[in-house]
């Protein structure tokens, strides 16, 4: 009662071709496609940044540090 057979699956597929056209359809999955690869590519993007701020920090934390007493001005 819960579940769909594959004919009624293969009916609302029908429909909806009918109802919005293959030509939109084609242009939607094409879309939604290059949304996905964007996505991912900023991903990618977004991993090899932060390794190299990480490589950064790590290269700045080998140099000696100098610590400074701070006094007010009168």
């Amino acid at each position: 009662m819960g579940s769909f057979s594959i004919w009624h699956w293969l009916i609302v597929l029908l429909i909806v071709v009918m109802v919005f056209g293959t030509k939109k359809l084609r242009n939607m999955g094409q879309d939604l496609g290059g949304a996905v690869k964007g996505f991912k590519d900023g991903m990618k993007d977004g991993n090899e940044a932060e390794n190299k701020q990480v490589t950064e920090s790590s290269a700045l934390d080998s140099k000696p540090t100098i610590d400074v007493d701070a006094k007010e001005k009168r």
